[in-house]
């Protein structure tokens, strides 16, 4: 089969275009044909050994990934052979920049149906993120107010939709190319962060404040200052420490996406039955994801973009 791999960590000429065994499931596994896979900027982390996952090289990128069971491994009951599925794929193991991928069954949930299977690729880890920061980590209820820095990035998206649906009031950053995006995701407010400071603009206590994008400790610290007493500031940026300021009962949280099969299942039926949109910037071949993460390096790359294989 065709799949692109890494034998040594580095920058993106690292990644190969070549022949790989076709993987064999092993008890608890299935074997996918890929329908696509997704970029995500821990691909190119992992790639350039900048993350602390332990790979063992060569390695096949791409943990979110899209396409149809093809064999079952002794003991898996919970898919069938011809499903449609997605999933998000163990980090340390090969992913779905393939033809075919193997993965432990419990990765997998059904694919929505009303999108194309190709874009449903782009659901798994930032969909997951998203819920995660909200739900689990800050605790969003009805009525609440929330600040999304960074909203129009594809976990900003999700963010906005799923608080939207769970009856918070949504504030959110954007430039003026992911603006239209941000609104059509539901957003209440929306500031335009590259004109209008954002101290300036909010101008209530947010009960929280979920920060997506790359941020200075100094500008951090400033935003949770927006935070309500008793409020709580969630970050998906691990390389700046999240503030809190326990004089005013301030949390902070900071997210690590990790799997849960049952959270994503309710996801695709929130795509399927409620209109939760999968917004996906481009498609590319296979054989081009190597410039792809030449582009993403150079920070070219804006939106979601799923990796489409050759026909297996």
């Amino acid at each position: 089969m065709k799949a692109i791999r890494f034998h040594e960590t580095g920058d993106a000429d690292v990644l190969r275009y070549e022949d790989v065994a076709q993987p064999t499931p092993a008890a608890g596994e299935v074997r996918i044909v890929v329908a696509a896979s997704a970029y995500n900027p821990a691909d190119g982390g992992m790639r350039g050994g900048f993350l602390p996952i332990p790979l063992t090289l060569p390695h096949v990128p791409g943990y979110d990934v899209s396409g149809t069971v093809d064999a079952l491994g002794e003991g898996v009951e919970n898919v069938r052979i011809g499903d449609p599925v997605i999933g998000f794929l163990p980090m340390t193991g090969d992913g779905g920049a393939a033809q075919y991928v193997v993965a432990p069954a419990d990765s997998f949930v059904a694919a929505p149906r009303s999108i194309p299977l190709e874009d449903a690729a782009g659901i798994p880890s930032v969909a997951l993120t998203a819920a995660q920061a909200l739900f689990e980590a800050g605790g969003l209820t009805s009525g609440q107010r929330l600040l999304v820095n960074g909203a129009g990035g594809p976990v900003g998206g999700y963010a906005v939709q799923l608080a939207r649906r769970a009856g918070a009031h949504v504030i959110a950053t954007a430039s003026p190319r992911s603006a239209d995006t941000v609104a059509a995701n539901g957003a209440d407010e929306i500031i335009d962060h590259t004109t209008t400071p954002v101290l300036d603009a909010v101008t209530a206590p947010v009960d929280m404040l979920l920060n997506l994008a790359p941020i200075s400790p100094e500008d951090f610290a400033a935003l949770a200052t927006l935070v309500r007493d008793g409020g709580i500031v969630v970050s998906t940026t691990p390389m700046v420490e999240t503030p809190s300021d326990d004089a005013r009962g301030v949390r902070a949280a900071t997210v690590y996406v990790h799997p849960d099969a049952a959270r994503l299942a309710d996801i695709v039926r929130l795509v399927d039955e409620d209109g939760l949109r999968v917004d996906i910037a481009a498609h590319v071949e296979l054989r081009d994801l190597p410039a792809l993460h030449a582009k993403a390096d150079a920070g070219e790359v804006h939106g979601k973009v799923v990796i489409v294989p050759p026909a297996a």
